[in-house]
């Protein structure tokens, strides 16, 4: 049956970014509903956002397209324009080897959502607009390096792990 039944599917939370900016992911998680439907093409995702935290670091794709869809609540979109609030079926798109970074955060006092749709390629390359970080993604392996392509090492906490 194609019904994806949503209660079964395990929330998705943290981040795959390296220290110290997988912290800023604190209140985000997400539905992989393609993935939960057998989609290998592209990816659906619903995120959802607690109040204060934001969907990514802001970003741009290289290789991917990427659509967005207000599902509930005011979200603020986030990109090289300025601020906008997106309301349940305000939508945007993010055409590939557009270097517009975007992400989206939650200005407000309550829970909101919002489902991405996006290329799923084999392989891809990200560029975080507002620091020195890009991510390349080759058969579902990331690679996190500096803008200048050198490798990221991400910095000593003095923590023992």
């Amino acid at each position: 049956m194609p019904v994806i039944d949503q209660s079964k599917i395990e929330p998705r939370t943290g981040s795959i970014y390296p220290a110290p900016y997988d912290s800023e992911m604190a209140g985000r998680s997400s539905l992989r509903l393609g993935d939960a439907g057998g989609l290998s093409q592209f990816g659906a995702n619903l995120v959802m956002l607690e109040p204060g935290a934001k969907s990514s670091l802001r970003h741009w794709h290289q290789n991917e397209d990427e659509f967005v869809m207000v599902t509930q609540g005011t979200c603020t979109l986030i990109d090289d324009t300025g601020k906008t609030d997106m309301h349940p079926g305000d939508c945007a798109a993010f055409p590939a080897n557009d270097a517009n970074g975007h992400h989206f955060v939650n200005q407000t006092d309550s829970p909101v959502a919002f489902l991405v749709i996006g290329t799923r390629g084999s392989s891809e390359v990200a560029t975080y607009s507002d620091v020195d970080l890009m991510v390349a993604i080759k058969n579902g392996s990331a690679t996190f390096t500096h803008k200048d392509g050198s490798p990221f090492e991400a910095p000593e906490t003095g923590e023992n792990t």
